[in-house]
């Protein structure tokens, strides 16, 4: 199979910024397949992967600092165009024996940077005008540019923003040009990717489809593939392009573990079983998930009881099904990156991944992952263009375990059905009053706490629910979404009237840092 998909590749290194992530999003987004890996690659594994052109991350050390990740040698071998941004920059700067110096104070935020160079122009027009915007992370700078560089821009504070070698394809720069702060940033990148690494824009939605779909043919043969759905936007993009792929060859296990939204069930099933023609089984679990979780309150502990249940429930449902070979997973890159602690830089356990290392293998069953090298939002692209509606496709990411990590504490059924219930008439009025689409997530979470209130002219002693609303661009920060204190109180008053058992309503406005987005 001609793989014309992967032929044009951006390789990222990464020095542990936190930024990453959004660097090879950015180059996804020019339409250039690429890669994060260790900024200790080995030279047989650059060679191997044959890069287009070599991006090095920020990160948080100084060069000077004892164990600092070093200049990979073998990536400036491979003679083909390097960026380095921020710590990448002081890399090169001392490796072409220029200097790099703390500063004397740390340049944190936004900065204006101007142009300094009159015969050379940025990658894809940047900087056009002269001078711009952009976001700045660092303490150290380079104070001397190294000998056959030139210095291309400085900031408004005085400090060298970018360089670039008058001969070599290789770019410096301080400022984060993958972060939405930058103005133009991704136009940067975009110029980086198609004009001086050349790569013309192979990586497009249409052509993910047809290589995973040839590919999963090709894998597959004449076998069967069962497919565990849950209706989040990974496994209903998994299920529609393996159908396309492979038929009737597929079938998709539908566990409800009583954790759902309100009606998901019943929505999941007209979408995909009636309306796609996709083979689903539906499998009522909630009394066989309830009853493990009762008593339980910490929230690893939950995950890991539904993820395992999970697992043994589908186990149950794949015995059924003769013939069946492989196991299809909506495993996404995050997924895949951060599970393997990034595979790059050492990482806190932040919660655990349901989808990645899950599969028993006394199942016996291969694994099939078509999404495994995307993005979410390049998820969402392909699921429209698979032809998925945009409101399943474009909906706010749900977790694995469901409401198991909305509700604080010990899940009970009672619990559930009360959150459901005020989480639909939250998600409902968001919808109705156009602020659905303006946030990046929104959820109400239930509190097993009870407090005092009137109803009527009679004294209630009910439970509380939160709302949580954010925007945020990559999740990995995110701000409180500042919500028309009338729509709140519209929200409030409904989900207190409508949904027996709730008298408080309250409203998170905590940040990411220092919170996370979901509460467990």
């Amino acid at each position: 199979m001609d793989d014309l998909l992967h032929a044009q590749k951006i390789l990222v290194l990464d020095y542990g910024s936190q930024y990453t992530q959004l660097i090879a999003r950015r180059v996804r987004e020019s339409g250039a397949y690429c890669e994060i890996h260790p900024w200790s690659m080995e030279a047989e594994e650059i060679q191997a992967f044959a890069p287009k052109g070599i991006i090095l991350s920020g990160g948080h050390h100084s060069v000077y600092d004892d164990g600092a990740p070093g200049m990979n040698e073998a990536a400036l071998a491979q003679q083909v165009p390097i960026l380095g941004i921020c710590y990448g920059m002081h890399l090169l700067a001392r490796h072409f024996g220029g200097e790099v110096s703390p500063s004397a104070t740390r340049e944190y935020g936004h900065a204006l940077l101007r142009a300094t160079s009159k015969g050379r122009e940025f990658p894809g027009g940047f900087l056009s005008r002269g001078e711009g915007r952009v976001w700045m992370s660092h303490g150290d700078h380079v104070t001397r540019v190294p000998f056959g560089f030139e210095t291309l821009a400085m900031s408004d504070n005085g400090i060298l923003a970018a360089m670039e070698h008058v001969e070599l394809a290789i770019l410096g720069v301080q400022f984060h040009p993958e972060v939405n702060h930058t103005e133009d940033g991704a136009t940067f990148i975009q110029g980086f990717v198609r004009d001086i690494c050349g790569c013309s824009g192979l990586w497009t939605a249409g052509n993910v489809i047809e290589h995973e779909i040839a590919r999963a043919r090709e894998k597959v043969g004449a076998d069967r593939v069962i497919l565990g759905l849950s209706g989040g936007v990974d496994s209903a993009v998994t299920a529609v392009l393996l159908h396309r792929a492979l038929g009737d060859q597929l079938t998709c296990v539908f566990v409800d573990n009583g954790l759902l939204r309100l009606n998901e069930g019943e929505e999941v099933m007209a979408t995909f079983a009636r309306h796609l023609g996709v083979k689903v089984i539906r499998v009522d679990a909630e009394e066989r998930f309830l009853s493990r979780l009762t008593g339980v309150s910490d929230p690893e502990q939950k995950r890991k009881i539904i993820g395992h249940t999970f697992i043994e429930v589908f186990e149950e449902e794949a015995k059924k099904i003769d013939g069946a070979r492989w196991l299809a997973q909506g495993t996404i890159y995050p997924d895949v990156i951060e599970s393997a602690g990034a595979n790059t830089k050492a990482a806190t356990n932040i919660k655990s991944h349901h989808n990645v290392g899950g599969l028993p293998e006394r199942m016996g069953l291969k694994l099939l992952e078509p999404l495994r090298e995307l993005f979410k939002d390049e998820v969402r692209s392909v699921g429209l263009e698979l032809g998925l509606p945009a409101r399943m496709i474009l909906r706010h990411p749900f977790p694995g375990p469901g409401l198991g990590v909305r509700i604080l504490g010990e899940v009970k059924k009672p619990y559930a059905d009360l959150l459901r219930r005020a989480d639909a008439i939250y998600l409902e009025e968001l919808y109705n009053t156009g602020h659905y689409d303006k946030i990046s997530q929104a959820f109400a979470v239930f509190l097993p706490v009870k407090s005092v209130g009137v109803m009527g002219d009679g004294r209630s002693y009910d439970y509380v629910v939160a709302l949580r609303a954010v925007e945020t661009r990559d999740f990995m920060t995110a701000s409180w979404y500042p919500m028309p204190h009338d729509i709140l109180s519209r929200i409030a008053n409904r989900i207190i009237n409508e949904v027996k058992g709730i008298n408080r309503v309250v409203y998170d406005i905590t940040s990411k840092p220092p919170g996370t987005i979901e509460w467990e």
